[in-house]
């Protein structure tokens, strides 16, 4: 995008249970390069920035011989991290994000505010307690991680599906999606969308 400032987030995490590169262009065309020793993880944060138009490149190693809750809580701390660099002082965003994301007998509802305000409501709920080798209890545990370090209230409902890996990848296509409507440049407008001047 010449002439325009592009919004970038690049995030360094390292503990004595996990060790994450991440960098995030949100202005991108959907391109990703992730690796986080959790392939289902792998897979949804794929088909996060492919649906939400983001550029991103995850690395990510972790004690994942214990179990992955580590990796994935601080991957999403990361991400929320990176979002919250990118947009700075929020200025000129959409702010508000909704999508209503269909996955074969799946749907699901995501609904984002990037309003400085963390909360997640996060009704999904799957049928079953294992995809593979992934806990599928892991998926709100990211949810809550990246919307507090975003800074984003963020709603996600199951409105009706049978299949735990439909229901999952819908919330985090969803997600992409909402996130891209909420960060989207609003035309003819500067400043914060905010009757407070300040998010």
């Amino acid at each position: 995008m010449e002439g325009v400032e592009q919004r970038q987030g690049d995030v360094k995490r390292t503990t004595k249970e996990t060790d994450i590169d991440l960098t995030l262009f949100i202005d991108g065309n959907g391109k990703t390069s992730i690796d986080t020793g959790v392939p289902f993880l792998d897979h949804m944060l794929t088909l996060f920035g492919v649906h939400g138009f983001f550029d991103l490149e995850i690395k990510a190693t972790g004690d994942t011989d214990v179990d992955d809750h580590h990796t994935v809580e601080d991957v999403g701390i990361c991400l929320g991290q990176a979002f919250a660099t990118a947009l700075g002082s929020k200025s000129g965003i959409a702010r508000y994000g909704l999508c209503y994301l269909p996955m074969d007998e799946t749907l699901a509802r995501v609904v984002v505010d990037v309003s400085n305000r963390p909360y997640l409501h996060y009704e999904a709920a799957v049928p079953d307690q294992k995809l593979g080798t992934f806990d599928t209890a892991l998926a709100p545990e990211f949810m809550r991680a990246f919307a507090q370090h975003a800074g984003v209230t963020l709603h996600i409902d199951l409105l009706h599906g049978i299949n735990s890996h439909h229901i999952i990848e819908a919330v985090f296509k969803g997600l992409g999606r909402a996130m891209n409507q909420a960060v989207s440049r609003l035309d003819n407008f500067e400043g914060t969308l905010s009757s407070k001047g300040m998010l």
